[in-house]
């Protein structure tokens, strides 16, 4: 049997080759009227900045991983999402709670582009200027879109589950949306866009090095400059004299440095510097906005009605011939999520003192809530 670490390097060999044969970054023949109020002012911007590190407060969200739990060529959606979503999270000070775009309702019901089989950022962001989207809080995502088995339905823009009944679409939801949209090209302008309001989601062509990087600043020497790819620049600095965009990847944090790559700027290496789109989100948040449901989503005909059984049948996947696993036989079926007891073979694990062997009850404050501790 292979080690999961083998079977990780042969997923993760398998997406990368379907990458480079199946580009998952398609631009359209006509490009989307783009939506600007007024052009960026430029200011002067430092040599550095990263919207990770903005005085020691991490101000973007979180890497995803584009191919599980099946191979999808979800780049486009995964750089447009993330980079709205970091926007939301710079325009919120970092405030919890940090709010992810589902880029699952992109895949399912953007239907300019391809779902799984590719498509383009700025497409995305004219669609969440048009329609609501969720957060991955209503619409995980499941590595299937319009193309190969998750069309666009309600219950596919936000849903529930309960056990051993069919999933609903909840009564209400909170939702987001774009306010402008346009596009950004070349280094200076790059910066200025990045500097003033946020990340960027770009294209880029790969090649086998980029595929094995693991640190330090990347620059090919291929020469490619065939766009299959989308991801989002966060920022851009300079390292041993070598400048470089930091870019947030959707191949997981295991690629290279988890899960970030800095590639040489000023050069349009990789094409990085002639194709990208920004998008300002509308402000949902000061005021949250609901979508209430009506009767016509709740019994949408393309909703997920199916019972699943609870406990979950176990699973076999994978698992060698003869080998029998009973650990779900017997279990009550009681709907809850946390059993009666926990019980630890040799005790609990103790390796510092307990916060109450330390500080007296009297010495604690009225109240704390560390969703908001000191802003």
């Amino acid at each position: 049997m292979r080690s999961n670490f083998a079977v990780l390097a042969l997923v993760a060999a398998t997406a990368f080759a379907k990458e480079k044969g199946e580009p998952c970054r398609k631009k359209p023949d006509v490009m989307p009227k783009l939506k600007v109020k007024a052009p960026l002012t430029p200011v002067d911007a430092p040599d550095s900045w990263e919207w990770n590190n903005i005085n020691g407060k991490n101000l973007v969200t979180t890497v995803k991983q584009q191919h599980i739990p099946y191979y999808c060529g979800s780049c486009w959606a995964q750089a447009a999402s993330s980079s709205l979503s970091d926007r939301i999270k710079i325009a919120r000070g970092g405030a919890w709670p940090e709010i992810n775009i589902a880029e699952q309702v992109l895949i399912s019901c953007e239907d300019k582009d391809d779902g799984c089989h590719g498509g383009y950022a700025l497409n995305a962001f004219e669609w969440m200027s048009e329609n609501e989207i969720t957060d991955e809080t209503c619409s995980v995502y499941q590595a299937r879109g319009h193309d190969n088995g998750a069309e666009c339905s309600a219950m596919n823009v936000c849903r529930n589950c309960s056990p051993g009944e069919a999933c609903v679409v909840p009564d209400k939801y909170l939702v987001y949306g774009v306010d402008e949209y346009g596009t950004v090209t070349g280094e200076e302008d790059m910066i200025q866009e990045i500097y003033q309001r946020g990340p960027l989601a770009c294209g880029m062509a790969t090649t086998d090095e980029l595929h094995a990087y693991t640190g330090g600043v990347f620059c090919d020497t291929t020469g490619d400059m065939e766009i299959t790819h989308d991801i989002s620049i966060i920022g851009y600095g300079e390292e041993d004299g070598q400048k470089y965009w930091l870019i947030r990847n959707s191949w997981g944090t295991h690629w290279g440095e988890d899960g970030f790559v800095k590639l040489c700027r000023g050069t349009n290496n990789l094409n990085i510097e002639s194709d990208c789109a920004w998008a300002t989100p509308k402000d949902t948040w000061s005021e949250p906005v609901w979508h209430i449901t009506t009767d016509a989503e709740k019994n949408d005909p393309l909703n997920d009605t199916t019972v699943y059984p609870f406990p979950q049948p176990e699973y076999t996947a994978g698992v060698s011939e003869g080998i029998e696993k009973s650990w779900l036989q017997d279990k009550p079926l009681n709907g809850g999520c946390r059993v009666e007891e926990a019980v630890f073979k040799n005790g609990p694990v103790k390796r510092t003192p307990y916060s109450w062997d330390l500080i007296a009850s009297e010495d604690l404050p009225s109240g704390i809530d560390w969703r908001n501790k000191d802003g």
